[in-house]
């Protein structure tokens, strides 16, 4: 199949209102063949901004550009762009190569030109030796397939997907997620992927927004937004985080500082400059040491082990810090023996370079430790 050239999405002062504001004054800009995320919790907004994309919804203000032109009040099927939703939406009672024929019947096209774009997207979601089937005789997995092909084989310029791999079991959606990013590498649309689960978006993006409440809360490389989130929110919803109520007691140079925590001071060297005198401090589980008791040095806090979760190549470590806040650790299962148990008193190792201050946004759950670390899903 060929590349399809173009793709470049704009959103400019996007406003959808129903009974409230669903996508508040949303300005973004999507580069012609990117994976593009939008990420948050049910109700944040990124359902109806793709919607709004593909032309289902009309904006009650604002403008949608689609490689610079603008098609705000272009109906659906005159938009270059197609959609694949979690359910399938398969028609049962055709063949797979008929399902992904479809949309090409309207186009009139040499029955030779049809059969030849049909199989090449078959072949892009390794299904063309099931042509013949119907789509009762395939898995979810190769029903999903069979939707992407009947999208792409339209050469759409952007591609919309809500929630695609939502109904499909843990082991099925950790292989569609690479075989979706080498998918959306190798045909060259744009993709924008709409999804709740963070795991899906820092592993396919190129980039990703996070939202909430109708508007768009940060956006960024995975590892820049996961890394370095903008504020309690975005730290709290995505991945595991442990966020600490701190008090800043002196500010260094650049973004370094000093925060009291309990009876210990720490250091931490991001976030300092505009964090306010009360604030939270973040450190991902997987950045926790667990030293033993007694280890001397600075940003070490005394904590007792309260649980632990094996997860298979890593166990949960649930601890609870003399300050009296609960934090999480990830240690890999590398063979080693940890030789922790319930009540096992620690230090714990709090790298100055693995903190962060934040400031703003109220986090997605409590301001505690975050829930149990899934398994990858």
């Amino acid at each position: 199949m060929a590349e399809v050239a173009g793709g470049r999405i704009e959103l400019v002062s996007l406003t959808k209102r129903f009974t409230e504001v669903a996508v508040d004054n949303v300005d973004l800009q999507i580069a012609s063949g990117e994976f593009f995320s939008l990420l948050g919790p049910s109700g944040c907004g990124k359902t109806t901004t793709l919607r709004l994309i593909a032309g289902f919804e009309q904006p009650s203000s604002g403008r949608i550009l689609l490689d610079g032109t603008d098609v705000s009040a272009v109906p659906p099927h005159r938009r270059n762009v197609n959609t694949v939703f979690q359910s399938y939406a398969l028609f049962p009672f055709l063949t797979v190569f008929d399902n992904v024929a479809f949309g090409l019947r309207n186009k009139h096209l040499p029955k030779s030109d049809l059969d030849q774009r049909v199989y090449s997207a078959l072949e892009l979601v390794k299904l063309k030796q099931f042509a013949k089937r119907r789509p009762g005789q395939l898995s979810g997995g190769q029903q999903q397939r069979v939707a992407l092909a009947r999208a792409l084989v339209l050469q759409p310029a952007v591609l919309l997907l809500d929630e695609p791999l939502g109904a499909l079991d843990a082991k099925l959606r950790r292989s569609l997620k690479v075989e979706l990013k080498a998918l959306q590498e190798q045909v060259g649309i744009t993709f924008l992927y709409v999804t709740h689960d963070q795991e899906e978006a820092l592993t396919m993006s190129d980039r990703l927004a996070v939202m909430r409440d109708g508007k768009v809360v940060q956006i960024g490389p995975p590892a820049e937004v996961y890394e370095s989130p903008a504020d309690t929110y975005v730290a709290d919803f995505l991945g595991v985080s442990n966020l600490m109520p701190v008090d800043v007691v002196s500010r260094g140079p650049g973004a370094h500082c000093e925060v009291r925590l309990g009876e210990s001071v720490l250091t931490v060297e991001h976030g300092g400059l505009d964090a306010p005198d009360q604030s939270h401090a973040v450190i991902r589980p997987e950045r926790v040491r667990i030293e033993e008791y007694g280890s001397p040095g600075p940003n070490r806090v005394p904590a007792m082990v309260e649980r632990l979760v094996y997860l298979g190549s890593a166990t949960q470590v649930f601890l609870r810090l003399a300050a009296g806040a609960d934090v999480q650790a990830l240690l890999q299962n590398d063979g080693g023996q940890s030789g922790l148990a319930q009540g096992t008193p620690v230090h714990a190792y709090l790298a100055p370079d693995a903190l962060r201050v934040l400031s703003g946004g109220a986090p997605a759950a409590d301001l505690t430790a975050a829930e149990e670390i899934p398994q990858a899903s």
